[in-house]
């Protein structure tokens, strides 16, 4: 199991904020959008899925969220762990609006007039937020463990939140591999073949890719986006694109109630658990989760 290899590229867009993504299957006519997860950089998505993706007539574009990589660090507040833990973000902190936009703004910039969005964890808020707010350019939307920010729902475990309380920054590559291990030993899939092996890799590429230190302030306001948006449902009512919610039955980190409330509030969704997914797209995940979303696209397509 190995992750893609990407030619990064990077574009300011017109809010004059920077962002970098990649894009495969140059030349194909349609195009999809994955969106990662809290923290998350665009080196994340494994190379299965983008394969699968592209043989099947895609271009497919991952992107470097603001405050994640080598994309924009914003210079708003973050929130401590105790706002963390009270669930409230500070004043002046962006919400998962601003993420949508920015998605927004980078589609504009690649002359992209509309895409199929496909977001796991975070990365769905992200999606579903850019669907309600920017209809005209969300084709069909694939919402991969992600949640509707209601508190009642979607939340980790108490042993997730345990562990994520007890982390420490790390001060090294080495100590940045041994984290990310550790939580996805937890949330993740050890016994997937060539698990172990990505978690390495992916580590060890985002500490590169991150200028080689820590940046908890950075994920911290990604947290407080997430905090500030609060409760989507409302919001989600306005999602006019066809929706694929794909959930899994073992997940630590977002709990399956989030999907089951996702579908929900989306008119016409589509809901998908998928057996034995936890939070991890492996290379076994990779074409689950691939051929449902070509599914999804196809089947609308048809309509």
């Amino acid at each position: 199991m190995s992750l893609a290899q990407h030619h990064e590229q990077y574009v300011t867009l017109k809010s004059g904020d920077r962002f970098y993504y990649a894009e495969h299957g140059v030349g194909n006519t349609d195009t999809i959008v994955l969106i990662v997860g809290l923290g998350l950089q665009l080196v994340y998505w494994p190379n299965a899925l983008i394969e699968r993706l592209v043989s099947s007539g895609f271009r497919v574009i991952c992107f470097d969220n603001r405050d994640a990589g080598r994309s924009v660090r914003s210079d708003t507040p973050h929130p401590s762990l105790l706002q963390q833990l009270r669930g409230r973000s500070p004043k002046g902190a962006y919400g998962l609006e601003r993420m949508a936009e920015d998605t927004a703004q980078l589609l504009e910039a690649l002359n992209i007039s509309s895409a199929h969005i496909a977001g796991m964890s975070m990365g769905g808020m992200i999606a579903q937020t850019l669907a309600s707010l920017h209809p005209e350019k969300v084709i069909s939307m694939t919402s991969i463990f992600s949640t509707t920010g209601n508190r009642r729902v979607g939340q980790p475990s108490y042993s997730t939140l345990w562990r994520m309380a007890r982390a420490k920054a790390p001060m090294n590559e080495k100590d940045a591999v041994k984290n990310y291990q550790a939580m996805m030993t937890h949330i993740g899939d050890v016994a997937a073949k060539g698990a172990v092996n990505q978690w390495h890799q992916y580590a060890r590429l985002a500490w590169q890719r991150n200028g080689g230190k820590s940046d908890a302030k950075a994920m911290f306001r990604q947290i407080g986006a997430i905090m500030k948006s609060g409760d989507r449902t409302p919001m989600l009512q306005n999602v006019k694109a066809p929706t694929l919610v794909i959930h899994g039955d073992v997940d630590h980190m977002v709990h399956p109630s989030g999907g089951v409330a996702t579908a929900r509030a989306i008119s016409g969704a589509k809901h998908q658990v998928l057996r034995g997914l936890r939070h991890q797209i492996d290379t076994v995940q990779s074409h689950r989760i691939a051929d449902s979303i070509l599914a999804h696209i196809h089947l609308n397509a048809n309509k």
